[in-house]
């Protein structure tokens, strides 16, 4: 099916506005998407209509609101595949459900055995590993880079059956690459490990099936799928959930609290203590709603038609570095570039000027962007709302951003 473009981005009204006197093009998606109008109509309508609490009440509203609550465990469910509704947990967002599969690691890694990560990783799944690390004497081993992709071949010689955990992201938010996360577990697998993967920058653009993968745990958050912020999800195979020790204690998340000792409920509440982000959790349910009706395959098809037909003329532009894999049908629709001379800050405020919104830094990725050997890069991430004519007002921006820098005029 061809999406229809141009009905999707009415559905996001914060498009159509004027930027700096020039029309907004917003490719900054990889750090957080817009919200389509449903969304923004289910979250003011549980508020306006059924604001209450959840799984407490018996009242009508109360009932509303736990139905609306646990329906988007259902899609969240179906979306990623996962074997049961038990095995969806509400977090805050990706680097908490990281977080919290790095508490678990604590519980079981002893002194001398190994943590394997790559070096492409955010900083959300480098810390926490580091923490580990520190805490439990166990040796934190990174995967480098071959032609802008991981190394797999270094891959292979760093898992080892002293490794206890495999941490890798499924697309990668600088480099834009997409790992073989199914073939890294096969080889985690073999030797014992756990794999968890980061499905931050995967699981808004493209079809994921958590069992196919046969990952341990995945992780990602709401913001960047059409979903509000404040809002994720871990997924973890039951056997490995069971196993965990809650990260928060509290209401909801307890099955009988005696003066001394407590028990906690089944999965997958023992996790959730607390009143949760229940708007949150309906506002994402929304999203998935929103994003299954389009097709994530669709999706996925037309952001790398906007990738296919962008790259050729940003190659092709003098003194404009691109980093990651030179395969087009290897990345994702991120795109990390520098322009020779100039500061990536100095590039996107420039751009930013041109009514076009990229991401300058280091991507909260700073193993990666020191081993690129450069300071920053400038960003630009596509969704599902970006066109051909976004793609054209880019490299038009950058032009004009080189030829002021150069000559001092727009």
């Amino acid at each position: 099916m061809t999406l229809d473009i141009n009905k999707i981005r009415r559905e996001f009204q914060i498009l159509d506005q004027i930027v700096n006197d020039e029309p907004l093009v917003y490719l900054d998606n990889a750090a957080t998407t817009q919200k389509p109008q449903q969304v923004l109509d289910i979250i003011r309508d549980y508020y306006e209509q059924n604001n209450a609490n959840v799984h407490r009440g018996v009242h009508t509203l109360a009932e509303r609101a736990t139905v609306q609550y646990e329906t988007s465990r259902d899609k969240v469910c179906a979306l990623i595949h996962a074997n049961a509704r038990e095995e969806v947990l509400f977090t805050r967002g990706t680097t908490t459900a990281l977080n919290w599969i790095a508490k678990f690691a604590e519980q079981i890694i002893q002194p001398g055995e190994e943590i394997v990560i790559s070096i492409m990783e955010h900083h959300s799944n480098i810390i926490p590993w580091q923490q580990v690390a520190a805490k439990t004497g166990a040796v934190l081993k990174f995967v480098y880079l071959k032609d802008g992709e991981l190394d797999m071949a270094d891959l292979r010689s760093k898992i080892t059956d002293k490794t206890k955990v495999v941490s890798i992201t499924q697309v990668s938010n600088v480099l834009g690459v997409i790992n073989p996360v199914k073939e890294i577990a096969q080889i985690a697998h073999q030797h014992g490990a756990i794999m968890v993967v980061d499905g931050a920058q995967s699981t808004p653009h493209m079809a994921i099936d958590v069992q196919d993968l046969d990952c341990d745990f995945f992780a990602f958050s709401g913001h960047k799928m059409a979903g509000p912020t404040g809002i994720g999800v871990l997924y973890g195979k039951a056997a490995l959930l069971e196993q965990m020790n809650p990260v928060e204690f509290g209401g909801e998340m307890i099955d009988f609290v005696y003066e001394q000792t407590a028990t906690w409920k089944a999965l997958p509440w023992k996790f959730e203590a607390g009143t949760p982000n229940i708007a949150g959790a309906i506002g994402l349910g929304a999203a998935v709603d929103y994003l299954t009706n389009l097709g994530m395959a669709d999706i996925q098809a037309h952001e790398q038609a906007l990738i296919n037909y962008v790259m050729p003329k940003l190659r092709a532009i003098e003194g404009l570095t691109i980093y990651g894999p030179t395969d087009n049908q290897r990345r994702g629709g991120v795109i990390a570039f520098n322009l020779d001379g100039l500061h990536p800050h100095d590039v996107a405020t420039a751009l930013d000027m041109e009514g076009v919104a990229v991401r300058a830094g280091h991507h909260c990725a700073q193993p990666l962007i020191d081993y690129l050997g450069v300071a920053a890069t400038a960003r630009a991430s596509f969704y599902v709302y970006n066109t051909f004519a976004d793609c054209d007002k880019l490299v038009q921006a950058i032009q004009l951003t080189k030829e002021f820098f150069k000559h001092g005029t727009l």
